[in-house]
């Protein structure tokens, strides 16, 4: 299993800090409960495609597979100047062996939007399912959700057709 060594992946004028992006593990739990909790009430929704108060639970899921290869959740974390850290974005990655391809959700905390965090992990995300064999990544996410759709263009996603009236699955063939 290849090892992730990510650090500062993101410019540090654009966060005002350094930028770590790392595998999450079972200690992580609590403090990806209170990054979820803090994310702005739209965010969330669009994270979760909805309205979610279970965010304990949702963060106990991220981490209970860390030693299931085709399952892993990377924390994008802003180091702080005493040496500690805190999650600014998360992303969460499961391979579906039927499917033949990895489906991934992802989330930046609200004022680190748009400097490219989001960017920087689905880069991050994307190397990770490589290096596991993965040929394919997927997403669905709102037809609304203008940020992700943008993001994902960004990343070079495409829109596969196969979304509804209300979602758009998106999909990348990755390169090896």
């Amino acid at each position: 299993m290849s090892r992730l060594s990510l650090d500062a992946v993101v410019d540090e004028t654009e966060t005002n800090g350094a930028v770590r992006i790392r595998a999450a593990d079972a200690s992580d739990v609590e403090s990806l409960s209170l990054y979820f909790t803090g994310l702005s009430a739209t965010t969330r929704n669009k994270r979760f495609m909805g309205a979610r108060a279970d965010l304990a639970v949702i963060a106990a899921e991220c981490v209970a597979k860390v030693s299931h290869p085709d399952y892993f959740t990377l924390l994008a974390e802003l180091r702080l100047d005493a040496g500690q850290s805190t999650i600014i974005g998360e992303t969460r990655y499961a391979y579906d062996a039927v499917a033949r391809h990895g489906d991934f959700a992802i989330s930046v905390a609200d004022i680190f939007q748009r400097k490219g965090v989001g960017l920087q992990m689905m880069a991050a995300m994307e190397r990770r399912a490589s290096d596991l064999g993965h040929e394919m990544i997927a997403a669905e996410t709102a037809r609304a959700n203008a940020e992700m759709r943008g993001l994902a263009k960004k990343a070079g996603f495409a829109d596969t057709g196969l979304g509804d009236w209300q979602s758009i699955h998106l999909a990348k063939r990755l390169s090896r």
